[in-house]
């Protein structure tokens, strides 16, 4: 138990750092002059797809933007609501996918590559100097993206990802949504990991990519990670075998998103994914399990049952790792926690029990042959199963 306490003791340490460390989108940035394209695959986003419209039109800083909307089969008029945000304006060009992506390869990838196709066809023989890639439910500060730009650009990276706000409703999302970052940033010294090429110590979030064109060109786009499941995972691990740097940065107020909503879209959006966490190994898997349970389950257990000495080392470690949630969320948000977050960090255990049941059904459901998201089935390539 007292091994498991100085654990979280560390993890909480490394948090507090990140927190201090990993860099943040500027609020304001230089004009952007080189040629900025974003690329929205967007499948049955009906009810989300106007706002996003709606912020990149609003988009200060950049001079040259193209603003590229993929209905990817959406049955639910996602392209009429499209049309109607777009209101005509020149710099937006939406787009309609086919019935559905091609064998081996899963539908957001496949979406992403058309988007890359015709953002370099747009822009002839010149290229494209950006591309940005969003989803959805990603909503954006007027400076959003002309902030992520010059990060890139002085960062001299390949792959920027800034790291959304992760809003959270329901007592579902509160409990789980908030594991993301506090996933990376309690293992992870992040300023470090990015200033070198190891495959293993990368973190994106697809919610909000930044490419130098140059570089996603030469290692083939999203053909690359075809058949991935964790696309944006996989292809900054591409980037890094292909020598270049990826780097991570927080985006405060300038992104937030609400990832799923409500118990049961989240629970289908992690199973649909989570079978390939530590490389898709089932005992790496069951390993990090041990040592989670050690570190945030039995310190809580002592603090509530044990006596004396055994309940004050119980104590210091449910505080450490309620303490280190809240330095995770500081870093998202950039400002103090909330009530609600303290409340969430205080739930950390029954959290890290609820991450641990969804990668237990996820191993079930793909050994069924049952993922599937937004209605289509997924077949992850079996050379993609340990990235």
């Amino acid at each position: 138990m007292t091994a498991g306490t100085l654990l979280a003791l560390g993890c909480a340490g490394l948090t507090a750092w990140n927190r201090i460390t990993v860099p943040r989108l500027p609020r304001t940035a230089a004009p952007i002059t080189e040629a900025v394209t974003v690329c929205v695959p967007a499948r049955d986003e009906a009810g989300r797809i106007p706002a996003l419209i709606a912020d990149l039109r609003a988009q200060t800083g950049i001079r040259e933007l193209r603003i590229l909307v993929l209905d990817d089969d959406s049955t639910d008029g996602t392209a009429e609501r499209a049309h109607e945000a777009i209101d005509g304006d020149p710099r937006c060009v939406l787009l309609r996918g086919a019935a559905g992506p091609p064998p081996g390869w899963t539908g957001k990838a496949a979406a992403c590559q058309v988007l890359a196709d015709t953002a370099q066809q747009l822009a002839g023989t010149t290229g494209t100097g950006v591309l940005i890639f969003l989803d959805a439910d990603i909503r954006l500060a007027p400076g959003a993206l002309a902030a992520a730009t010059g990060e890139l650009r002085r960062r001299g990276t390949a792959l920027l990802s800034p790291w959304p706000q992760q809003q959270a409703r329901t007592l579902a999302e509160r409990l789980v949504q908030p594991l993301l970052c506090w996933s990376w940033a309690s293992t992870l010294p992040v300023r470090y990991a990015d200033r070198w090429t190891r495959t293993s110590t990368v973190v994106a979030c697809g919610q909000f990519l930044v490419f130098d064109s140059a570089a996603y060109r030469a290692i083939g786009g999203h053909s690359a990670v075809a058949g991935s499941v964790t696309e944006d995972l996989d292809i900054a691990r591409v980037l890094r075998r292909a020598g270049y740097r990826t780097a991570l940065a927080a985006a405060g107020d300038l992104a937030r998103t609400r990832m799923y909503r409500g118990p049961a879209e989240l629970a289908t959006g992690y199973r649909r994914w989570l079978w390939s966490s530590y490389g898709g190994s089932v005992p790496g898997g069951l390993a990090v399990g041990v040592v989670a349970a050690w570190a945030y389950g039995l310190p809580p257990l002592a603090a509530a049952l044990g006596r004396g000495r055994v309940r004050r080392w119980g104590l210091l470690g449910y505080g450490a790792a309620a303490g280190g949630r809240l330095f995770a969320r500081s870093l998202e948000t950039g400002r103090p926690p909330g009530w609600c977050d303290l409340i969430a960090a205080a739930a950390h255990p029954l959290s890290v029990t609820t991450y641990l049941w969804l990668w237990t059904r996820s191993h079930r459901d793909r050994r069924r042959n049952a993922l599937t998201w937004k209605g289509r089935a997924l077949t992850p390539r079996p050379d993609l199963d340990s990235p």
